[in-house]
């Protein structure tokens, strides 16, 4: 089928070594035989993703970005170990195969999983691909529903729960944001002080029931079923997962959530087909969250405030490499403009909360 998501050829300056991966995954993985083609999954600004086929089998390779420092957001080890307790108890999530951390085989350390087939909805819908009002309301009911079911996960059973520290999350978060920000800064960009100072001093108590946080979750994220594509089947980039607050992992979702009614300079930062008929605003999902849940959602200005205040600061550490040329990726040069626009929205929300 034409709309389920292909990678493509591999960006200048992304390559990695054919022949040096095929032999490293000969000695990891079973039962690999035929030639070994790579390509590139073309979108995402974060971690490198390519699809590695040796014969009939796909997998997916995953790496930190050139010239990104190895912090936990790039940790490799990490995001292999957690899909490894994770994926017995949730198998919608990619099963891993093998980890390296032998820079010599590609130049960073590396992952390798098993590759999730589907349909990924980026900025707009493929091609071939049409939903109507009630498809488009059902895949933001699953996908809000989906995040209860990953704020449900048993982490103490799993394992997981050494994987982080809910004790003082939230201030952890603000104060490691705020520090990135300012580390990252650059001379066009806003400076951020009056939005990190309203973060501090509204910030939250800690939550009396802390969850699996995927950290990430958003739409180009799911991986949907072909002939129901409202249905999910898969959720990626388990980077950055963790154990804390589930309102700060719904507030990052939502940071990402351009809806019809938005403001021009929010849809031009629109990555995913969220604006279109029958799909959830951003309250309704808050509304069917909190319903679902039970949890009081009624302070939820500043779970967004922060989820994009979040955002600002990795477009902004991104948009940081492409300033001082540690990348060529020409994409990146945009992304101070979302910073901007990022800061005035977070900035309109605060000067009309109640928090």
């Amino acid at each position: 089928m034409g709309v389920v998501d292909q990678a493509t050829r591999i960006r200048e300056g992304e390559e990695i070594d054919v022949q040096s991966i095929g032999a490293y995954l000969e000695t990891q993985v079973p039962d690999l035989t035929g030639d070994i083609e790579i390509s590139q999954f073309p979108s995402g600004f974060s971690n490198l993703t390519y699809q590695i086929r040796v014969g009939n089998r796909e997998m997916v390779l995953r790496r930190p970005p050139i010239g990104a420092k190895v912090d936990k957001g790039h940790d490799m080890e990490r995001e292999f170990n957690v899909l490894s307790a994770l994926h017995p108890v949730f198998p919608r999530c990619p099963r891993p195969l093998a980890y390296c951390e032998d820079t010599k085989v590609i130049g960073a350390p590396f992952f390798v999983m098993e590759k999730l087939s589907g349909i990924i909805l980026r900025k707009d819908l493929p091609q071939g691909l049409e939903f109507s009002t009630e498809q488009a309301r059902a895949i933001c009911e699953n996908l809000t529903d989906t995040l209860v079911e990953i704020h449900s996960i048993d982490m103490e059973a799993t394992g997981l729960a050494a994987m982080g520290k809910p004790q003082g999350y939230v201030q952890r978060q603000v104060e490691g944001w705020s520090g990135r920000y300012r580390k990252a800064k650059t001379e066009d960009a806003p400076d951020c002080e009056a939005l990190m100072a309203w973060l501090a001093d509204k910030m939250p108590a800690d939550t009396a029931a802390p969850v699996m946080v995927h950290n990430d979750y958003k739409m180009d994220n799911l991986v949907l079923e072909p002939n129901r594509p409202e249905r999910i089947t898969g959720i990626l980039d388990w980077e950055m997962a963790t154990y804390g607050d589930p309102l700060m992992d719904l507030g990052n979702s939502l940071a990402y959530w351009i809806q019809e009614d938005d403001p021009e300079e929010m849809q031009m930062m629109r990555t995913m087909p969220t604006h279109l008929p029958g799909a959830l605003t951003r309250q309704e999902i808050i509304d069917r969250y909190g319903e679902k849940t039970g949890r009081d959602v009624s302070d939820f200005d500043y779970y967004y405030c922060f989820g994009l205040f979040r955002l600002a600061v990795i477009a902004q550490q991104i948009y940081n490499r492409y300033f001082h040329g540690l990348t060529k990726n020409k994409r990146f040069a945009m992304l101070i403009f979302g910073v901007h626009a990022l800061e005035k929205t977070a900035m309109n929300i605060v000067s009309g909360s109640k928090i």
